[in-house]
């Protein structure tokens, strides 16, 4: 029989998913990565699929491996990688997603001089990562309690790397925990990192750059690096689901 958890995350037809990735605003979503290198996608989960995503982090059944993030010196609390199939929500938002961010990449690859563009659908990029071996799935599930945080870090798998990605959170704050704001921060040539707080909502999403953004200066374009990571949880439970758009080593 299947859990209720399973039963939501597969009512949600491919149709809706892709529709609800569609109806955001893009326009002011790329105005916002250009200038800030992180942008907030309102609603993009429903608070019965933020659950039913946060349900399943105790069936190893739908994982492939499992980090604590203390053995690591990545923070404290602990992270799991999805196997594949992934959950048919993340299955269909890592194809709608990239759709819609793929123009920013290679637009900002072609500012940095980087040579590397995207192709037109994920399945293709997917298809050169794993070319290179890089066959494992990278979408996530976080879980964090009482004193836990993430360090500010960049999620790169490999020598293939899609420069965005995007952070889901499924606990409501406020309700679940205190605390555990999402963090990134900017590190500009010769001048002191840039702090970014990012407030989330349940079921809100941040999509912002895995590693570098180009920046616009009196000079020219130039590259500013960035860093993630989720401050201090001070009470109860967070849950956070990143999809990530290339596949690791």
């Amino acid at each position: 029989m299947k859990s209720a958890a399973k039963n939501i995350l597969e009512s949600a037809p491919p149709s809706d998913i892709a529709a609800r990735v569609d109806a955001i605003d893009w326009g002011q979503a790329t105005r916002e990565l250009d200038a800030q290198g992180c942008a907030v996608l309102k609603g993009l989960l429903s608070p019965g699929e933020c659950r039913a995503l946060a349900a399943l982090y105790p069936d190893d059944s739908h994982f492939r491996s499992r980090i604590v993030m203390g053995r690591h010196g990545f923070g404290r609390g602990e992270y799991k990688y999805f196997a594949y199939p992934l959950p048919p929500v993340i299955a269909e938002l890592r194809p709608s997603l990239y759709a819609r961010l793929r123009d920013v990449a290679n637009r900002w690859n072609e500012a940095m001089g980087i040579d590397i563009r995207y192709p037109e659908t994920h399945d293709a990029f997917l298809k050169r990562c794993h070319a290179a071996g890089q066959a494992r799935p990278t979408p996530l599930l976080l879980q964090y309690e009482a004193g836990d945080y993430n360090c500010l870090h960049q999620d790169l798998y490999g020598e293939h790397v899609f420069p965005l990605q995007v952070a889901i959170l499924l606990s409501e704050p406020g309700r679940d925990f205190t605390g555990g704001e999402f963090v990134l921060t900017e590190q500009r040539p010769r001048m002191q990192s840039r702090p970014e707080v990012v407030p989330l909502a349940q079921g809100d999403a941040a999509a912002f750059a895995v590693h570098h953004r180009p920046v616009q200066g009196t000079r020219g374009t130039y590259r500013v690096n960035l860093r993630h990571g989720v401050s201090r949880i001070r009470s109860g439970h967070r849950h956070t689901v990143g999809v990530i758009f290339h596949d690791a080593k």
